[in-house]
C-alpha cells in the first residue's frame, strides 16, 4: 500500500513540475477552426455526461455470464443483443455472416511413459470463488486452435521460449529435437512461432506451458487470492501463422461468405506442421523434474522448485491430439450513423465480441466500453447533432482464432473500403493504469492532442501526462529523454494481434489501438478464470478506467466525423521513418562487427581457449562477412520526406482550405497510407501489403518495421535486401507526392 502511494506520488510530483500543458480545450485543434474548435469542446463535454459506468458493469455480467466462443449459441446471443442495443441507440444496423474452418478437440491425450508413468489432467478445475467457472459443459477444452492432428512418440527436449535464437542455442550445445518433441514456456515470441520454429528443426510435436515466473506465483498472489495465474491455469489460443495471413484459413484474400470458393485444408498454409497443445505449470512440473541432459542457462530457468534441464534422452512423452474440423457460423455486428456532409468518408470504429470462454478482461472489457461510447454519440444524435462524416461502430467475432471476423469482412468490403475508410480505432482488453497507443504515425499528433483533452481517474491529470511521467518513471533512458525532450509522445507501431490487422496491413487503412493497463495485474488470460468475478477484483474494479477508454476513442471518433479537414500531419511520421532507417543502417553496422570479432576469435583459437570441455558447447561456425549495402536511396527517399512535410506544415498551419478544396483533400489525406502498401506485398507473404509497419515472421505479434529491408537483412539475404531498399525507397517518394497534391490545395 506505502508503496503504491509512493509512486503514485512521484508519478503525480514529475506531472505537475515538468509536464504541465494546457489542454487542447484552451488552445487550437488539429483539423479545426478556432470556431469549431469551440463547438467540438462543448459537444465532447456532452459525450463525457452521458456516460455512465453501471452500464459497463451490467453489460458486462450479461455478455460474461456463460462461454461465448466462435460457434456457440451465447455468441450468437451476445450478437443479438448488441444489434438491438445499436438500433436503439438509432444506428443503421446489421449482422454480417461468414462461413468458417473451426476445429475443436476430440482427443486430448499426453502422457509421460518414462522414467515413470504420468498421464496429465489438461484441464482447468471450478473454483467456488468464480460464479461462471463451472460450466463445464458449455466450455472449450484447453487447446490451441488449428494445430494439426496427430499421435506422436518422443524424448522431450526443454527449448525456452521457442524463439529462433532459442534454437542457436541448442545448436551451440549439440542439442537436435528432430523426431523430439518440445516443450516451451509461454512468452518471448506468439504462441503461433513456438510449433512453427520446433517444426523447422524437426521436432514432431510441441508442449507450451505458462511458467510461474512469467505468470504464476513468482510475480504475486494467484487466483482466487490474488490476480495471478494459479498451478492449474492454461492459456488457450490460436497457432495459426498469422505472419502469413490472418483469417479463415481456407480463403485467403476473399470474404469467407457461404458461397466462397475454398482450398482443400490440406493445402492451407496457416495450419501447423506438428501437434500442439497448452498445459498448466503443475502439468509441466513432472515433465521438466524428469528432464535429462546439461543445466541450461540461467536466462533460460524458470520459478518451479526443479532444476531446469535441457533433455533430450528422458523423459519421455506421447501425444494424440484429434479434431472435429467443422465449418462455423461467425456474426459481425456493424452499426452505421451516416455522416451529413461526407458520408462516403467512413470513421470505423471496432472491438470483437468473441472469447475462448467467458472472457470478462478479453474482450468484453474494450467491447462494454465500445457500447457506451456508441450509446453516449447515440444520445448526442437524439439532440439533433449529426456527424459530418459516416461513423461505424463494429463488433467483430472469431478474432481470438485469427482476427477472422474482422479479416473476412474487410475482404468482403475492400473494394468499398479502399474508397471510403478513412480511419480504423481499435480496441480489445483494457484494465487499470496507464494509457497505451500504437498505430499510423499520420495520426501520432492528433491522438496526443486527444490523450491532453481526457482525465486520467486516479490522479485527475490527463491521461497523457499520466502515461508520459510513466515512461519518465520506469522507461528506458531513450524513452526519459523523449518524454522529457519531444512534444508528443511516440506512440507504437503495430505488428499484429488484434483486428487493426487486416485495415492497417492489408489496405492501407490508418489505424490506431487503444487501450489502459498497467496496474491490472494478469493470470487469467485466455482461462476459465477470465470472468466478471476476477475482472470486478482485480482489473477495474469500478469501470473508471472503462469510461477513461470510452472518452479517449470518443473525443477521437467525435473529432474525425467533425472535422473541417482530417487531422492527418506528416512530421511525426516523417522523424518515426527516419527513426527505423537508422536502425537498419545500425543493424547492418552491428552485424558487421559482431561477425568479424566472431570469426577472429575462432581463427585464432581463443574461443577454443576460453571454453570449458564439460560445458558441450560446439565453436560456432564462420559466417559470411556482411557487405555494405546501399541505403541511399532510403536517405534520398528521407530527405524528400522531410522536405514535403516541412512545407505542408507551414502551409496548414492554422488555415483551412476553402469549402469545395475541404473534400478533395480528405480523400488525399486519408489515402496516403494506401500509398504505402504495395499490391505484391511482402516477400514470400503477399497478403501483407504494408511498407513501413507488419508483424515479424518469427515474431507473430511483434512488428518489424520497414519489414521488408530489415528481415532481409536478418536474414543476411543481401541481395533481397538491396532491392527491398529501392523498393521502400520509391514508397515513401510516392509518399511525399501525395502530400506535395495535399499541400496545393490550401
Amino acid at each position: 500500500m506505502l508503496r503504491s502511494f509512493l509512486r503514485t506520488a512521484l508519478l503525480v510530483i514529475l506531472s505537475l513540475s515538468i509536464l504541465s500543458q494546457p489542454f487542447a480545450q484552451s488552445g487550437s485543434m488539429l483539423g479545426f477552426n478556432s470556431d469549431s474548435a469551440r463547438s467540438q469542446n462543448a459537444l465532447e463535454a456532452k459525450f463525457d455526461s452521458f456516460l455512465n459506468a453501471e452500464n459497463l458493469r451490467e453489460w458486462m455480467k450479461r455478455m460474461s455470464a456463460q462461454p461465448h466462443h466462435l460457434g456457440s449459441k451465447y455468441g450468437k446471443e451476445n450478437a443479438k443483443f448488441m444489434e438491438d442495443k445499436f438500433k436503439s441507440w438509432g444506428y443503421k444496423t446489421e449482422i454480417a455472416e461468414f462461413e468458417v474452418l473451426f476445429p475443436t478437440p476430440k482427443t486430448r491425450i499426453v502422457e509421460m511413459t518414462a522414467p515413470e508413468k504420468f498421464t496429465l489432467k489438461l484441464n482447468e478445475p471450478a473454483l467456488k470463488e468464480d460464479a461462471t467457472s463451472g460450466q463445464q459443459k458449455d466450455q472449450l477444452p484447453t487447446y490451441n486452435a488449428y494445430s494439426i492432428d496427430g499421435d506422436v512418440k518422443g524424448p522431450l527436449v526443454y527449448v525456452n521460449y521457442g524463439t529462433p535464437a532459442d534454437y542457436e542455442e541448442l545448436e551451440r550445445r549439440g542439442i537436435d529435437v528432430k523426431g523430439k518433441i518440445v516443450i516451451s514456456r509461454y512468452g518471448g515470441s506468439w504462441r503461433g512461432i513456438k510449433p512453427k520454429v520446433a517444426a523447422e528443426h524437426g521436432a514432431i510435436g510441441c508442449l507450451i506451458y505458462s511458467d510461474p515466473k512469467n505468470d504464476g506465483f513468482y510475480q504475486g498472489d494467484t487466483y482466487p487470492k490474488g490476480p495471478w495465474r494459479s498451478e492449474n491455469g492454461v492459456q488457450r489460443g490460436s497457432v495459426m501463422d498469422m505472419p502469413m495471413h490472418p483469417g479463415d484459413p481456407l480463403t485467403k484474400g476473399v470474404g469467407a461468405t457461404k458461397n466462397a470458393k475454398r482450398i482443400d485444408r490440406k493445402d492451407a498454409e496457416t495450419l501447423t506442421k506438428i501437434p500442439v497443445l497448452p498445459i498448466s505449470y503443475a502439468d509441466a512440473l513432472p515433465l521438466l523434474r524428469n528432464l535429462d541432459g546439461a543445466v541450461v542457462p540461467d536466462a533460460w530457468r524458470g520459478a518451479l522448485p526443479v532444476t531446469y534441464h535441457f533433455g533430450g534422452g528422458t523423459p519421455t512423452v506421447r501425444m494424440k491430439l484429434e479434431f472435429n474440423w467443422e465449418m462455423k457460423t461467425i456474426y459481425n455486428v456493424i452499426a452505421k450513423m451516416e455522416g451529413r456532409e461526407r458520408p462516403d468518408q467512413w470513421i470505423i470504429r471496432g472491438n470483437h465480441h468473441d472469447a475462448w470462454v467467458n472472457g470478462a478482461s478479453d474482450p468484453i472489457s474494450g467491447m462494454v466500453a465500445e457500447l457506451e461510447e456508441a450509446r453516449a454519440i447515440g444520445e448526442l444524435a437524439k439532440t439533433g447533432w449529426k456527424p459530418k462524416r459516416t461513423i461505424v461502430y463494429c463488433a467483430w467475432d472469431a478474432e481470438e482464432e485469427g482476427l477472422i471476423g474482422s479479416t473476412e469482412w474487410v475482404e468482403a468490403n475492400a473494394d468499398e473500403l479502399r474508397k471510403k475508410a478513412a480511419v480504423y480505432i481499435n480496441t480489445d482488453s483494457n484494465g487499470r493504469g496507464f494509457l497505451g497507443i500504437g498505430g499510423s504515425h499520420t495520426l501520432e499528433k492528433f491522438i496526443n492532442e486527444v490523450g491532453r483533452d481526457v482525465s486520467d481517474p486516479q490522479t485527475n491529470l490527463s491521461v497523457w501526462e499520466r502515461a508520459r511521467a510513466q515512461q519518465i518513471v520506469n522507461g528506458s533512458p531513450l524513452d526519459r529523454n523523449e518524454a522529457t525532450s519531444r512534444k508528443d509522445l511516440r506512440i507504437g507501431a503495430l505488428g499484429s494481434g488484434s483486428d487493426y490487422t487486416p485495415f492497417l496491413q492489408h489496405l492501407g487503412i490508418a489505424s490506431m489501438n487503444i487501450g489502459f493497463g498497467g496496474e491490472d495485474g494478469g493470470g487469467s488470460y485466455h482461462s476459465i478464470y477470465d470472468s466478471f468475478d476476477h475482472y470486478t477484483r482485480f482489473n477495474d474494479p469500478g469501470f473508471k478506467y472503462g469510461i477513461a477508454l470510452s472518452k479517449v476513442c470518443g473525443h477521437a471518433v467525435l473529432r474525425l466525423a467533425n472535422a473541417d479537414t482530417l487531422p492527418f500531419e506528416f512530421t511525426n511520421f516523417t522523424d518515426t521513418v527516419g527513426q527505423y532507417i537508422n536502425e537498419v543502417t545500425r543493424l547492418t553496422d552491428t552485424m558487421r562487427d559482431d561477425t568479424k570479432r566472431i570469426n577472429q576469435l575462432i581463427s585464432s583459437g581463443m574461443w577454443r581457449s576460453v571454453q570449458n570441455p564439460a560445458d558441450g558447447l560446439r565453436e560456432p561456425k564462420m559466417k559470411d562477412e556482411v557487405p555494405q549495402i546501399n541505403f541511399d536511396p532510403l536517405k534520398n527517399a528521407l530527405t524528400r520526406l522531410k522536405d514535403s512535410s516541412s512545407f505542408y506544415q507551414r502551409v496548414s498551419a492554422g488555415k483551412q482550405p476553402n469549402a469545395a478544396a475541404q473534400k478533395a483533400l480528405d480523400e488525399i489525406l486519408y489515402k496516403t497510407e494506401r500509398v504505402l502498401t504495395r499490391t505484391e506485398g511482402l516477400p514470400r507473404r503477399d497478403w501483407f501489403r504494408h511498407q513501413i509497419y507488419a508483424p515479424g515472421f518469427y515474431t507473430g505479434y511483434g512488428v518489424k518495421t520497414l519489414p521488408g529491408v530489415r528481415e532481409a537483412i536478418e536474414q543476411r539475404d543481401w541481395r533481397e535486401a538491396n532491392e527491398q531498399i529501392v523498393i521502400v525507397s520509391k514508397v515513401l517518394e510516392n509518399f511525399a507526392a501525395e502530400i506535395d497534391k495535399a499541400a496545393k490545395l490550401y
